[in-house]
């Protein structure tokens, strides 16, 4: 606290408003800030808008920054929010204004590939729509404390430059880490990033005292732990996850899943499946483990 009571700037949760031309990316930092742990609107009518700015944290309490974002949808924000903005109050929030620009191909590129009308252009050409929107944010442009233009950004570029811009002292992106135990026989699982083929260990399904039990038994695990092979691909795959796992990190990701697969799923993928989630805990690693196809038999 300063003498005045109020919050020392550093101390004091974010406001950030995100304007900024339709196609420019809006959405994609709105997902950003969300993976900040901001408390993010978007699209608000404009009465509502004028509630949330004129005190932000009676609509939003624990001190949780925010993020809004504001476009041409909302009837008549190209005319009052400039005022909104310069009547913002700074004692308990840091609020800033975040512009969103493009260039005119990057915009009609955009537009052409979503096959979407331009808000402000709903029957005409998108050209059309962009140049009315340039004119309408123009003073909206020229208040801002950051602008960002996409025009020759990715997505993921978008998203680490929130990161870099709004990120706090220390902030590392949290990324959620899944190992998925599968059995091949039953379908490889969708939207891994990762996936790790251990059918060339020899299979307990094959003794017939341990095909009932599952990779998550002290049975199934000491059975495969006198087989070498074994134990160097767990140090194996355990090293070149914790290579793998800070550079995903240093790219933003949000989430990582590894697929481990082996025949049916219930004995060697479940068994290194445990013990890689064993090792990237002890690394300090979230780690959630699901074991998709331990039930079949």
């Amino acid at each position: 606290m300063n003498a005045t009571g109020s919050p020392d700037p550093a101390e004091r949760p974010r406001l950030v408003l995100v304007t900024g031309l339709s196609g420019s990316g809006k959405s994609t930092v709105a997902k950003g800030f969300e993976d900040l742990g901001y408390y993010v609107m978007d699209n608000l009518p404009l009465g509502l808008l004028r509630q949330l700015l004129a005190n932000p944290t009676e609509h939003v309490q624990d001190g949780k920054s925010i993020a809004v974002v504001a476009d041409v949808r909302a009837g008549g924000l190209a005319e009052e929010l400039p005022r909104l903005v310069r009547e913002l109050d700074h004692t308990r929030m840091r609020p800033s204004l975040l512009f969103l620009e493009a260039d005119d191909n990057a915009l009609l590129r955009r537009f052409s590939e979503t096959r979407r009308p331009h808000p402000l252009a709903p029957q005409g050409p998108v050209l059309e729509g962009v140049s009315r929107e340039r004119a309408l944010l123009g003073d909206l442009r020229a208040l801002a404390d950051v602008v960002f233009d996409t025009t020759d950004w990715s997505i993921h570029d978008t998203r680490a430059q929130v990161f870099k811009e709004f990120a706090g002292p220390g902030h590392e992106a949290a990324m959620a880490i899944t190992l998925v135990s599968f059995g091949f026989k039953h379908g490889a699982p969708p939207g891994t990033d990762l996936l790790f083929d251990v059918r060339f260990l020899p299979n307990p399904y094959f003794v017939p005292e341990l095909r009932d039990h599952s990779g998550q038994e002290e049975v199934i695990r000491s059975w495969l732990q006198a087989v070498p092979e074994y134990n160097e691909l767990i140090v194996r795959f355990g090293d070149l996850l914790l290579y793998l796992l800070p550079l995903y990190r240093r790219e933003n990701r949000s989430y990582l899943a590894v697929g481990i697969g082996c025949t049916g799923g219930r004995h060697r993928s479940v068994a290194i499946a445990e013990a890689l989630g064993e090792a990237l805990r002890d690394a300090g690693w979230p780690v959630r483990i699901v074991h998709r196809d331990i039930g079949h038999s």
